[in-house]
C-alpha cells in the first residue's frame, strides 16, 4: 500500500533553495561557488576592518581574563564565529550585497558585547530563549562553526525533543548570510515544546564529509547547554536539507526517533540523470562502488528503525528523492509514508512548486509529535541492518566490525527469540558484536544464551548483573564462534574509521604535511605543489576552515597520534613520507612509481592514496589529495561524493581539469587487509 497523502492548502512557506544548481553542466566554464561579492567601499571597508579589530581586542581580552575557565573552550566559539563571518567576508570578497555592510557591523557589535559579558565569566546567551546564535571548535580542522538554535520559552525546564533541520542550498549563504538567518527568523519549522538546532553544515555539501561531521559536533555543543531528550532527536529537512535528511536517518537510523526528509535527492546517479541530462553510465566503476556511500536508497532498510514521514510539493520534480526511496523501501517490503502538498488546484506552477505547503506541514507535525511521543527504541528485540562501508558500522545492539569486501552490501538480521534465545542472519560480513548496553538487556540472566547465527548453533556468554550483553562473534572456515576480543589493534585490516577511502581522512583530524626538499622530477614537484595550493584554497571555500599545515620537519609525535597526515610531494621532498615509503604497498624511485605491479615513468606520474600510517596505525596517511571531487561537482550536491577510491595513479602529463586533478591511468581499491587487489572485469 502506497502510504501517500495529498493535502490542499490555502497558502505555502515559499523558498529558493534547491537540492540542485541549475542545469549547469558547462564543465570548462564553471561559475565560482560561492559567488563573488560586490565591490566595498573604502569607507566600508574601512568601518569593517575597525569594528573587526575592535571585537578582535575584546576577545583576546576575554580569553585572557578567563583563561582558567572550564567552560571557556565551549564559549569562545560562540564569540568567534561573529568575527570569523565577517572577516573571510571581507577577506575573500563574500560580500554579496551592499546591504551586507550593515549586517557585518550589527553582527560584529552582536559578537562584541558576549565578549564583553564573557571577559566577566557570563554568557546571558546561554540561558536566551527564541533564536541563539552559538559556535563550537571543530576536531577535524580547528575551525569555528555556527550553528542556530531555536528555543521555547520553556526551553531548560526538563528533557525537550530536538529537531535537527537541515537547510536548503543558498550559494552566497556563507557565515555573514546563515548567521543573519539565525538572528532573524524561526526557519521553516517550530514545533511547540521543541528545541530545534539548525547546523551550517559547512556551507552547501548536503552535509556530506566535513558536513557530516557538522551535524554531530553541533549536537553534541548543544547538549552541554541545553535539556535534549536523547530518545527523542528529530531528524529532518528541505531540499539540500531534504537530501542530508535522507542521508543522516539511513546512515544513523538508530540515533534519532524519526526522520522528516523533505525534496532533495536521496540517490545520485539517477538524479543526475533527471536533472542534468548526465550519461552517468560512463562514470568508472570504482566511482559507481563509492555511490554507495551516500545513496540513501541503498540504506532504504535501516528505516525500518527510524519512523519516517516524506514531504513533496506535488508538482515538484525534486519529489523524484521520495519516490526513489519509495521504491527502495518496497523492494524490503516497508510502506512509505509521504505526505504530497497539493499545488495543481492553487494555480501553482512546476517552476514554483519547490516550496512547503503549510497544510500539508500541519500533517506532518502531527504525526511527528506522535513520533515523538513514542520516543527512541534503543534497544529493540528485532533488529535489521544494511550497510556498504564500516564508516557505518552500527544498529541498535548490532556492530559490524569487518565486512567480506567493502562497497559490496552487508546484511544482518538479528532477533531475540525467547528468554535466551537469540538468532541471527548475516551477509556480507565474518566479525560482528551483539551490545546491549546496561539497563537494556533481556535475556535471562542465569541461562546460558542459545544463539543460532546463520543456522549454526553455539553457547555464548550470558547478560552480566548491569542487565548489559557483549558478545564479540567471528567467523573462520565458514564456523561462528564467540572470541575474547576483536583483532589486535595493531593488525593491519580494514575496521570502523579506518576503511578507506580518500575523502574518508578527512572527516577526522587532519593535517596537511608540507615538503620542504627538492623535489626528484622538476613537473611532479610543480604539480604536487599547485595541488596543495589548490587543496588549502578549495577546503577554506567549499568546508569553511583553514587547513592545518605543518612542514615536513616540524610534524610532531603529538600529530601522528591525533592527525591524519596527508603527505604533499614525493620522497625526495617531503621527509616524512620518505621515512615511511618502505611501509607503504608502493615502489618509489625518481626514475619510477609502481602501483599494483605496474610501473609508470617517475617524471610523468604521482600516486594519490590513502593507507593505514605505518607510524600510527590507527590514523591515516594520504599522499598528494585533499577531498576528491572537484569545481565542477560544486554545481550541483548530487555530484558532491566520492571521485576517487583508496588509491590512483595520475598521468600529470595530461591536464587538470575541473573534474580531475590530471589523467587517472588507473585506479582501484585495497583488500580488507589493507592489500592490492585486481579491478573488477570489465562488462
Amino acid at each position: 500500500m502506497n502510504k501517500a497523502f495529498r493535502l490542499p492548502a490555502l497558502l505555502c512557506i515559499a523558498t529558493t533553495a534547491f537540492a540542485d544548481g541549475p542545469k549547469d553542466n558547462l564543465a570548462d566554464s564553471v561559475r565560482p561557488v560561492p559567488p563573488l561579492g560586490v565591490e566595498v567601499s573604502a569607507a566600508d571597508k574601512a568601518s569593517l576592518t575597525a569594528a573587526l579589530q575592535k571585537l578582535r581586542a575584546a576577545i583576546d581580552e576575554a580569553a585572557k581574563a578567563q583563561v582558567k575557565n572550564p567552560k571557556l573552550a565551549d564559549l569562545l566559539p560562540d564569540v568567534e564565529v561573529y568575527y570569523k563571518a565577517t572577516d573571510w567576508a571581507l577577506r575573500y570578497n563574500e560580500l554579496f550585497n551592499v546591504k551586507d555592510i550593515k549586517t557585518a557591523l550589527d553582527q560584529l557589535e552582536e559578537g562584541r558585547l558576549r565578549a564583553v559579558e564573557l571577559k566577566t565569566g557570563n554568557a546571558p546567551w546561554t540561558k536566551q530563549t527564541g533564536l541563539v546564535v552559538r559556535g563550537y571548535k571543530s576536531k577535524v580542522d580547528g575551525s569555528v562553526q555556527p550553528y542556530g538554535m531555536v528555543v521555547p520559552e520553556n526551553g531548560f525546564d526538563g528533557p525537550k525533543r530536538l529537531d535537527i533541520w537541515c537547510h536548503g542550498r543558498f550559494e552566497n549563504t556563507t557565515e555573514l548570510g546563515f548567521i543573519q538567518q539565525r538572528r532573524t527568523g524561526v526557519g521553516s519549522i517550530n514545533p511547540p515544546n521543541t528545541l530545534v538546532l539548525h547546523p551550517f553544515g559547512r556551507f552547501s555539501c548536503g552535509n556530506k564529509f566535513a558536513g557530516e561531521i557538522d551535524a554531530f559536533e553541533a549536537i553534541e555543543h548543544a547538549k552541554k547547554f541545553y535539556p535534549v531528550d536523547n530518545n527523542r532527536i528529530m531528524m529532518r529537512g528541505f531540499s539540500m536539507g531534504g537530501a542530508a535528511a535522507w542521508h543522516l536517518a539511513t546512515h544513523y537510523a538508530d540515533l534519532w526517533c524519526g526522520a522528516n526528509p523533505g525534496a532533495g535527492f536521496s540517490e545520485t546517479p539517477e538524479f543526475l540523470k533527471m536533472t542534468q541530462k548526465e550519461q552517468v553510465e560512463d562514470t568508472p566503476w570504482y566511482e559507481q562502488k563509492l555511490w554507495h556511500w551516500y545513496n540513501a536508497t541503498d540504506s532504504a532498510l535501516n528505516l525500518w528503525h527510524c519512523p519516517t514521514v516524506a514531504y513533496s510539493g506535488e508538482l515538484d520534480h525534486q519529489k523524484q528523492a521520495a519516490d526513489m526511496m519509495e521504491k527502495a523501501l518496497l523492494a524490503e517490503q516497508i510502506d512509505l509514508t509521504h505526505i504530497i502538498g497539493e499545488q495543481k488546484s492553487l494555480g501553482i506552477k512546476a517552476d514554483k512548486a519547490h516550496r512547503i505547503m503549510p497544510i500539508a506541514l500541519a500533517e506532518v507535525e502531527r504525526r511527528l509529535a506522535d513520533i515523538a511521543d513514542a520516543g527512541r527504541d534503543r534497544c529493540p528485540d528485532l533488529v535489521h541492518f544494511t550497510t556498504w562501508t564500516l564508516r557505518y558500522n552500527r544498529m541498535k545492539w548490532i556492530t559490524v566490525d569487518a565486512l567480506d569486501q567493502q562497497w559490496e552490501r552487508c546484511r544482518v538480521h538479528a532477533k531475540v527469540t525467547g528468554s535466551s534465545a537469540v538468532e541471527v542472519k548475516t551477509q556480507g560480513t565474518p566479525a560482528i558484536t551483539l551490545d546491549m548496553p546496561p539497563g537494556y538487556c533481556k535475556l535471562s540472566l542465569i541461562e546460558k544464551v542459545k544463539l543460532t547465527i546463520d543456522g549454526q548453533q553455539i553457547q555464548v556468554s550470558r547478560p552480566k548483573t548491569d542487565r548489559s550483553w557483549l558478545v564479540h562473534l567471528s567467523k573462520q572456515s565458514g564456523k561462528w564462534a564467540e572470541v575474547l576480543g576483536m583483532e589486535a589493534k595493531d593488525q593491519l585490516v580494514k575496521k570502523h574509521e579506518l576503511q578507506g577511502p580518500i575523502d574518508d581522512a578527512f572527516m577526522n583530524s587532519f593535517v596537511f604535511v608540507k615538503p620542504t626538499g627538492q623535489a626528484w622530477n622538476e613537473a611532479t614537484g610543480k604539480w604536487a605543489a599547485a595541488e596543495l595550493d589548490r587543496a588549502v584554497f578549495e577546503w577554506r571555500r567549499q568546508f569553511r576552515g583553514e587547513a592545518p599545515i605543518k612542514e615536513d620537519k616540524t610534524v610532531t609525535e603529538a600529530d601522528i597520534a591525533g592527525s591524519n597526515l596527508v603527505l604533499w610531494g614525493d620522497p625526495g621532498s617531503n621527509s616524512v613520507l620518505a621515512k615511511v615509503l618502505a611501509k607503504l604497498p608502493i615502489q618509489w624511485t625518481k626514475d619510477t612509481l609502481t602501483l599494483n605491479g605496474k610501473g609508470h615513468p617517475g617524471a610523468g606520474a604521482m600516486p594519490v592514496l590513502i593507507y593505514p600510517n605505518p607510524l600510527n596505525p590507527a590514523r591515516y596517511v594520504v599522499i598528494n589529495s585533499s577531498f576528491t571531487y572537484r569545481e565542477y561537482d560544486y554545481l550541483n550536491n548530487a555530484r558532491q561524493v566520492a571521485k576517487l577510491p583508496d588509491w590512483a595513479m595520475v598521468d600529470i602529463t595530461k591536464p587538470k581539469t575541473t573534474q580531475a586533478p590530471g589523467g587517472i591511468a588507473d585506479a582501484g581499491f585495497f583488500d580488507e587487509k589493507w592489500q592490492w587487489k585486481p579491478a573488477p572485469a570489465k562488462k
